[in-house]
């Protein structure tokens, strides 16, 4: 491979260890690599709460990692379980990022997540040390003294690099350093046989490879790319460019994609089994939506509905859940999307107890007026629509919980829970 007309730049991938369950220690006073926690979201006496974050020693001495459930985690006194405080962990990672800014300009610092984030450092490294190694160490100095936290880094010429050099060799690395180069990328990268420890490699993915006759990295990077795409299309091209190191993506160039659905998703306090208690949720979750769809003057022709069921309540077929979609004439009302919502379920629901739930509305279109059913009462209609807008109103003025359906207060309802989460978790209290 030629990679002289391949970009090289320098860029870090930072991430923050264990970064729920770290934060919890540094309020809490302890050392984030020694404490004994684990971040467990919706606890209860089922069973089946989430743990979102285990620190490093409750990985290594109870092997919980952060898709355990909560009856996986041992009753063991040493274990501190904690709920999550997404105010909290934002706060944190807003610091986290204002140290990086005073290594990079603004324009270069890309958040990718909570807990990572990608530095371009192709023009500033050399003010803050002799080599690139130096520099992530003294980031890491600073983020540990200023914050409590520890900081793992994959540096590398590019920004694939830089977070293979992350997962494959910074979390390992005594120094929590680890740095990838064209050059290297043979004799660190070709070895690896476990294909789904790649990013961007899944179990499908890997088990797909297999059955080409690719068993680790370098078979990848040997393969007749035109072979590979035929076989997978432009998967194939970016696996290829994977296994050599490649990547031509600008960030600074990088747009969201535009919303083409709306959509939202609830894990439930508990498990549901009585019917008008989950077809409350899906009510209150489908106005939701629909008032967030009607905020950007959007009008839906596709509703889906998506139903998980309980871990110990699959479905005689095996089904963990089940997902069904309707096309509908265009609209915006509420009460028609919810009722096809509410058809969906009925037709397809055959008992089993319910754990997550899910309402999705797509093929929008532009909303600009009322369009009335020839069928049904104009009155009535016109009537629906004004009331829909007049709560939407209020709770902009107000806030989510402004205005309530009373039936929200009845067993089973969590739109009052519900308005108080953040990225569907606890929001906790937040710190100074």
């Amino acid at each position: 491979m030629d990679y002289r007309q391949e970009p090289h730049g320098l860029f870090f991938m930072i991430d923050n260890k264990s970064f729920y369950a770290s934060v919890e220690s540094v309020t809490r006073g302890l050392n984030p690599l020694k404490s004994v926690i684990v971040v467990m979201s919706e606890a209860d006496n089922t069973g089946s709460g989430l743990v979102l974050a285990a620190s490093p020693m409750a990985k290594k001495l109870f092997g919980i990692s952060n898709v355990s459930r909560q009856y996986e985690v041992p009753d063991d006194p040493r274990i501190l379980v904690v709920p999550p405080r997404m105010n909290h962990y934002i706060k944190m990672n807003l610091a986290v990022n204002r140290i990086f800014r005073q290594f990079v300009a603004d324009a270069d610092c890309f958040p990718y997540s909570i807990d990572e984030s990608i530095l371009d450092m192709t023009y500033s490294w050399r003010l803050f040390g002799e080599t690139p190694e130096a520099v992530a160490r003294t980031i890491q100095l600073r983020i540990r003294h200023e914050l409590g936290l520890y900081t793992t880094v994959g540096i590398g010429e590019n920004p694939v690099q830089a977070k293979l050099a992350l997962d494959l060799q910074a979390k390992h690395d005594h120094e929590l350093i680890g740095r990838l180069t064209y050059e290297t990328f043979p004799e660190k990268i070709w070895p690896i046989t476990k294909l789904e420890k790649v990013w961007s490699i899944g179990h499908r993915t890997a088990a797909h490879l297999q059955r080409l006759g690719i068993h680790n990295m370098g078979d990848l990077a040997k393969i007749n790319p035109y072979e590979l795409h035929q076989e997978m299309g432009i998967i194939g091209d970016q696996l290829f460019a994977l296994a050599w190191g490649i990547d031509r993506s600008q960030l600074h160039q990088l747009r969201p994609a535009k919303e083409k659905s709306w959509s939202n998703s609830q894990v439930l306090p508990r498990n549901y089994s009585v019917q008008s208690e989950i077809e409350l949720v899906i009510r209150e979750i489908g106005q939701q939506v629909t008032s967030r769809m009607r905020h950007h003057r959007q009008q839906a022709a596709c509703v889906s509905l998506g139903i998980g069921f309980a871990w110990d309540g699959k479905s005689g077929d095996g089904r963990s859940g089940m997902n069904h979609t309707r096309r509908i004439d265009p609209t915006d009302n509420g009460q028609t999307i919810v009722a096809t919502l509410l058809a969906l379920f009925r037709e397809h629901w055959d008992g089993q107890p319910v754990r997550n739930i899910g309402v999705g509305l797509s093929r929008l279109s532009a909303s600009r007026q009322l369009q009335l059913d020839l069928f049904q009462d104009p009155q009535r209609q016109i009537k629906n629509d004004q009331f829909d807008r007049v709560i939407d109103k209020l709770r902009d003025q107000f806030g989510k919980t402004a205005i309530i359906p009373a039936s929200s207060l009845m067993p089973g309802g969590t739109m009052l829970r519900r308005a108080a989460l953040v990225g569907g978790h606890n929001g906790g209290n937040s710190f100074d």
